[in-house]
């Protein structure tokens, strides 16, 4: 999806990698839009966000896979960063969750401000989600 050699495509990596917050799109049973900002980690061809289990965006995961990503600091309108992709809700015994050396290094700190630690967030964050990307809506070079 990103060839990291050209200029935006390093730029909107290093945003993904980087920024804290992502705000995930999808859509009720009803056809009613929802959005929740959320911690994610992109790994250079997959998000993974964690989530309660009986959430709406899981809910909503369940009946239509199709997301939107937005960052969510745009820099006053200069730098939106959107990604439309399909969503995959993984079963508990895939290895994936908070406690992953990469999501750690990202909100650690965050996690330990909170009075917490990864274990005890991915036993509360137990639902793993990963979304491949289908289309990027990012800045213009």
């Amino acid at each position: 999806m990103l060839d990291v050699t050209k200029t935006r495509d390093a730029h909107v990596d290093q945003r993904l990698r980087s920024d804290t917050m992502i705000w995930i799109n999808s859509v009720r049973a009803d056809g009613r839009p929802h959005s929740a900002a959320v911690w994610f980690l992109w790994d250079g061809s997959n998000f993974f966000i964690f989530s309660m289990p009986n959430t709406q965006k899981v809910r909503n995961l369940r009946h239509n896979p199709n997301v939107v990503l937005a960052l969510d600091d745009t820099k006053g309108g200069e730098d939106v960063i959107q990604v439309e992709g399909k969503a995959e809700l993984l079963e508990n015994n895939s290895g994936v969750s908070a406690t992953l050396p990469t999501f750690v290094a990202k909100y650690g700190t965050m996690i330990k401000g909170m009075g917490s630690t990864p274990e005890a967030m991915a036993a509360d964050y137990s639902q793993a989600i990963r979304i491949t990307p289908m289309k990027l809506l990012g800045p213009v070079e």
